[in-house]
């Protein structure tokens, strides 16, 4: 009754893993997938005999395709961001989205600062085909005065390989859990734990394989961020001229020290009347001591 127990929760297990594995191949080839049929044998005394996950395979890979000397020199994260001073505002802005179509690429984000006594400024973030990244970096000159840019370079390719290697030892311990509980006979908590460790170990392959689909993703796209702003207003308001601007700020400037040297008068006065008055007493006391000698 145990043996029938453990095999109908390994047929549950390997039912829900192949959907998954179809799933799967039907995403990444287009066309849909097939599964080997393996069929429950019997002995001789016509009891079920265990069947063994690597009787029951797909007809495609299990596994993401081998890793190559190509693929890992290709995990690189690339970013860049830009700074260009333009005339005008929206026609920058316009040449900026139709860079990022022409190299096969989006804007993801913007955002556009245009407010009164502001810097008329937009910044956008440009998705770009690895590829295509240096087209689009030599790309941004005719927009403007490029004023300045900073690329950078992230390698990920040893993360790549590490988690790869990690996502395939765990699919195997699965496998592995997955024989012992179509072959467990023992207690119905071991049944128990088998399954308990085999969903922990699920878990990480799962893990392990949308990361290794964010390396790809981000490694795929570059990412570049470009900042379009129009000259900084000159120091004057419309209707003024500034030189006369310039002449009316020194003369405030020059009554604003007379103003401060008056205000001085108030703490040299004083200390002035002071220091004369003890000058006088103790020059009549030096002359009335030499009378005296």
């Amino acid at each position: 009754m145990r043996s029938l127990f453990a095999l109908v929760l390994a047929a549950n297990l390997v039912g829900c893993r192949e959907r998954k594995q179809l799933a799967y191949l039907e995403s990444q080839s287009g066309a849909p997938a097939r599964l080997e049929e393996r069929r429950i044998g019997y002995d001789r005394n016509g009891r079920p005999t265990p069947v063994a996950l690597s009787e029951i395979v797909v007809t495609a890979t299990d596994s993401f395709p081998p890793i190559s000397v190509a693929d890992v020199a290709d995990m690189v994260i690339r970013t860049a961001t830009a700074s260009i001073e333009v005339d005008s505002l929206e026609p920058a802005i316009a040449k900026v989205k139709l860079l990022a179509a022409r190299v096969g690429g989006y804007v993801a984000n913007s955002a556009v600062e245009t407010g009164k006594h502001q810097l008329r400024r937009a910044d956008l973030e440009v998705k770009i085909p690895a590829p295509r990244f240096d087209d689009a970096v030599s790309g941004l000159s005719p927009i403007g005065k490029l004023e300045s840019i900073d690329v950078e370079a992230q390698d990920v390719g040893e993360e790549f390989v590490d988690v790869n290697a990690r996502m395939d030892n765990a699919r195997r311990l699965e496998r592995r859990l997955i024989d012992l509980l179509a072959t467990r006979t023992g207690k119905l908590k071991d049944v128990l734990d088998v399954e308990q460790s085999l969903a922990r170990v699920r878990e990480e392959i799962e893990r392990y394989e949308g990361r290794i689909r964010y390396l790809k993703a981000h490694t795929a796209m570059s990412t570049l961020s470009v900042t379009v702003h129009e000259p900084a207003p000159v120091v004057g308001s419309a209707g003024t001229s500034v030189m006369g601007e310039a002449f009316r700020q020194a003369w405030r400037n020059f009554v604003a020290l007379i103003s401060l040297a008056v205000q001085s008068l108030g703490v040299i006065l004083p200390l002035g009347i002071v220091a004369v008055l003890g000058w006088t007493v103790s020059r009549r006391w030096r002359l009335a001591r030499q009378r005296t000698a």
